[in-house]
């Protein structure tokens, strides 16, 4: 439970129709199994006492009595046991039936929640024998408890306020206006679903696309608890089919036929940060809800979740290349569109031999393409100086001769050197001045060349670069239009690596894929032997890192805490925790520092959900403190 991950059941039991010794007896043993786990909600298929084609039988008195009994019986197999369940069961409050949840914990009945939304269509004949939840809570008696009785529910958590869930039941998923958006709006960050759904062909595909879906619409986690083996087969396929979704990503899902318990963590405190964020979502009439509150010891949770070592790439080979087409057509749409409100008829761009700048000249590239202008009318400008190599020289000249560009080559070593002598700095000093002069100095001539020629500068500086301010104020900061700049280095090498394997046997593939396997560096320290000398990742850390925590420290807000717990899984065997701690700490530390570079931020395309204009997504005062963040991250130590 601590960091805000809750380990929560989707929990099919095997049933008698119509045996609620034998089902209640199923539903306790695996109630005491999933405790054992760890487990701190367990949510169990619809009027899983009885069996949910009890038909006509459900309106015995003696089914009735023995699903009270079977309740009993789990509710004394609850005492013991740190978790809260949710179990199905037919109910008679004030003469009238209902197809209901039960909320029960450490042997006490915390409400009762009946179903809303009654089927009486296809194979479904539920107002037979149901009744629709009444309008407004109540209260009934049931096993010598008094409890609430009714929908607008919330069950939340004493010990983790951000814990609380709500019920809905089968069919009221399935409705134009499902209960639980309003029980999201209300606060419920996890919604629990006791289902029994019968199977047809492409049903459980309807149903993944329901259960995901409404995770996403809500902002919740969604648990969906199904029917299976045991009941009746009669006229109708029960398959079992559970999932559990969190926020429009299914964290796990049953095969059809497999039963038993579908385990997974949902993090609440990702729910809570996107709540924050989307600021339209609590924007309803308000209906008043009743708050039942529950009690479990805080443990720390044993996380099995997975989490991806590159969040901002897709993780599934046969995506990435439609991902990679879909964001390159973005960045090149957004460039044509700037391109044709301005009226100019070129472009130019700094073209280093590296990741970068091979991407920004792609794009001009594929908006050129788009706009029925010429290749050449790309300018793309090479200026070597003090720390430039022979590799990235070359490879520079090859991939523009290979695009069909226009090249420029401009040595500004004499320009830096007499720059040197005006402001009095000696060249052999080889300071922030020695490298800011040949940034701002590669700026001025493309901005001067583009004058000359009527034409864009194109920015080439990325989202990693702008997170940790790993550029020059004013030098390669600066543009005309910045395509790169939602795109975080991690990204930045899959789209150049997608564009090489569109080229194959070419020589555009091969200086790609060279281009791919170059160092990252600015090149403004003089090499060493022809090598060059200033890896950027040896200075700043590993880029996969500082994306990771740009990832869950800005998108979702995790605190340090969080950020390095999941950073010491996802990146066990590459980073030892000391190493995660000294470069988290470096990224928090520049992040702060840095935000007066992004205030004056040139125009540039938003592409993924992680953006730092000062016009869109980020707005923070340039000179916020730190130290909260750096006092967390200390006592990490």
């Amino acid at each position: 439970m601590k960091d805000g991950f809750i380990k929560v059941a989707a929990i099919t039991t095997h049933v008698k129709v119509a045996d609620c010794v034998y089902n209640a007896r199923q539903t306790a043993l695996m109630l005491k199994k999933a405790s054992a786990e760890g487990i701190k909600l367990a949510v169990f298929p619809e009027l899983g006492i009885t069996a949910y084609t009890c038909a006509d039988l459900f309106r015995q008195r003696t089914l009735l009595e023995g699903a009270l009994n079977g309740l009993k019986h789990v509710l004394d197999a609850s005492k013991s046991l740190d978790i809260v369940a949710v179990v199905g069961l037919p109910l008679v409050v004030t003469d009238k039936l209902y197809n209901c949840a039960a909320v029960i914990s450490k042997g006490e009945v915390l409400a009762v929640v009946p179903k809303s939304c009654i089927p009486n269509y296809g194979e479904y004949y539920e107002r037979r024998w149901f009744t629709s939840a009444p309008g407004s809570n109540t209260t009934i008696d049931i096993l010598g408890y008094t409890v609430p009785f009714g929908t607008n529910l919330l069950f939340c958590c004493s010990q983790l306020p951000n814990f609380c869930f709500a019920i809905e039941i089968c069919e009221d998923l399935w409705v134009p206006a499902p209960p639980s958006s309003m029980h999201a709006q209300a606060g419920a960050t996890v919604i629990v679903n006791l289902s029994a759904s019968n199977e047809l062909i492409g049903k459980d595909q309807y149903r993944h696309e329901l259960v995901k879906g409404q995770s996403g619409r809500a902002l919740c986690a969604y648990v969906y608890a199904n029917a299976g083996s045991g009941e009746s087969s009669t006229d109708l396929v029960f398959t079992g089919h559970n999932m559990i979704a969190e926020n429009g990503i299914m964290l796990a899902e049953q095969e059809l036929g497999d039963q038993g318990l579908l385990t997974a963590d949902i993090d609440i405190e990702r729910l809570g940060s996107e709540r924050l964020r989307v600021s339209t979502f609590f924007d309803i009439i308000e209906i008043p809800y009743m708050k039942v509150y529950f009690s479990l010891t805080v443990t720390e949770t044993h996380i099995k979740r997975h989490f991806e070592r590159f969040p901002f790439v897709p993780s599934h080979e046969k995506d990435l290349d439609s991902r990679c087409k879909q964001i390159i057509r973005l960045q090149a749409t957004a460039l044509a569109t700037r391109i044709a409100h301005t009226n100019v008829q070129s472009v130019v761009v700094g073209v280093s031999g590296g990741l970068d700048s091979t991407l920004a000249l792609l794009v001009a590239i594929e908006a050129f393409d788009r706009l029925g202008l010429a290749r050449a009318n790309v300018v793309a400008i090479t200026m070597p100086c003090f720390g430039t190599t022979k590799r990235t020289m070359d490879n520079a000249i090859m991939l523009c001769q290979s695009l069909g560009v226009t090249l420029r080559s401009i040595d500004i070593t004499k320009a830096v050197e007499i720059h040197f002598n005006d402001i009095g700095h000696d060249k052999n000093v080889h300071d922030v001045v020695f490298e800011n002069s040949q940034a701002r100095e590669r700026t001025q001539v493309l901005m001067d060349v583009a004058n000359q020629v009527n034409a864009l500068v194109i920015g080439t500086g990325d989202l990693s670069e702008l997170a940790l301010g790993w550029a020059t104020y004013n030098g390669d900061h600066m543009s005309m239009y910045a395509v790169n700049s939602s795109i975080p280095k991690t990204l930045v090498r899959h789209l150049v690596s997608y564009w090489a394997r569109t080229q194959k046997g070419s020589v555009l593939e091969k200086v790609l894929l060279d281009i791919l396997d170059t160092p990252v560096s600015p090149e403004l320290l003089p090499a060493i032997q022809g090598a060059m000398s200033q890896p950027t990742e040896k200075i700043i850390g590993p880029y996969e890192l500082h994306d990771f925590f740009l990832y869950y420290g800005i998108r979702w807000a995790f605190r340090p805490a969080k950020i390095l717990r999941i950073a010491s899984i996802t990146f066990a065997g590459l980073y030892d925790r000391p190493t995660i701690l000294k470069w988290l700490k470096l990224f928090y530390r520049r992040f702060f520092s840095q935000q007066f570079k992004r205030s004056c931020l040139p125009d540039g395309p938003k592409i993924g959900s992680v953006a730092l204009s000062p016009r869109g997504d980020w707005r923070m005062p340039s000179d916020a403190a730190v130290s909260l963040w750096l006092d967390e991250v200390d006592q990490l130590q």
